[in-house]
């Protein structure tokens, strides 16, 4: 019990983000996210084309 006591007080000093800020920090994972994806694509089709200009 005292372990839930001391769960409860310490989640009583936590700082919830606003709706605000909980979505530009969506905004800002997502568009991360899609940066990486992206710039990931584009090494792999670069490697696979190289490849494919090695191997024939």
């Amino acid at each position: 019990m005292k372990f839930l006591k001391s769960v409860k007080d310490e989640m009583k000093q936590v700082t919830w983000p606003t709706g605000k800020e909980l979505s530009k920090y969506t905004s800002t994972v997502v568009v991360t996210v899609l940066l990486f994806a992206a710039f990931f694509a584009v090494v792999d089709f670069g490697i696979t084309e190289l490849l494919g200009l090695i191997m024939n």
